[in-house]
């Protein structure tokens, strides 16, 4: 377990860009990998959109949390944008401490769901994601080509009205 779950600072940013880059794989990234020099935190996904997990005083790893669209209709609705774990860090119960932090930011918040995607081949993360509440409520089909190969993109969600 992680020694601490909070909330991202700007002073964090060199420390997320190093893990960020770390742990990009196409197992569970859509876009190429981050350039070294880019930003971390972007206009819509600052340091509050993100909880950080600190083990033996270390960033390992983090959660952003964001919006499914900008519209009005569904802004009841927090998405989980983004999960990551130093691999030092893996099995520690890291992930699990983030995505749990990420459920009960939402519901404090007064969220009514909360949302991800994730790859149809990312199975340790969808055994997470299970373990924690979420149900798949849709599948695109070879949405992604990564590598060459067709990749699913799997919608999973979870109420935040009632506690598991």
């Amino acid at each position: 377990m992680p020694d601490a779950i909070r909330t991202a600072r700007p002073e964090d940013e060199e420390a997320l860009r190093r893990l960020d880059r770390a742990t990009w794989s196409p197992l569970h990234a859509v876009t190429p990998p981050p350039a070294p020099d880019a930003p971390f935190f972007r206009e819509h996904a600052g340091p509050a959109d993100h909880l950080v997990a600190e083990l033996d005083g270390r960033v390992v790893g983090y959660v952003r949390l964001g919006f499914p669209t900008s519209l009005a209709s569904n802004a009841h609705v927090r998405q989980i944008h983004g999960l990551a774990v130093a691999g030092e860090a893996r099995g520690r119960g890291v992930g699990r401490a983030l995505v749990r932090a990420a459920v009960d930011r939402a519901r404090a918040q007064g969220f009514r769901r909360i949302t991800l995607r994730v790859l149809g081949h990312n199975a340790p993360a969808r055994r997470l994601y299970e373990s924690e509440g979420f149900v798949v409520e849709g599948v695109q089909p070879e949405e992604f080509c990564l590598d060459g190969t067709y990749v699913d993109d799997v919608l999973m969600g979870r109420s935040l009205l009632q506690r598991l």
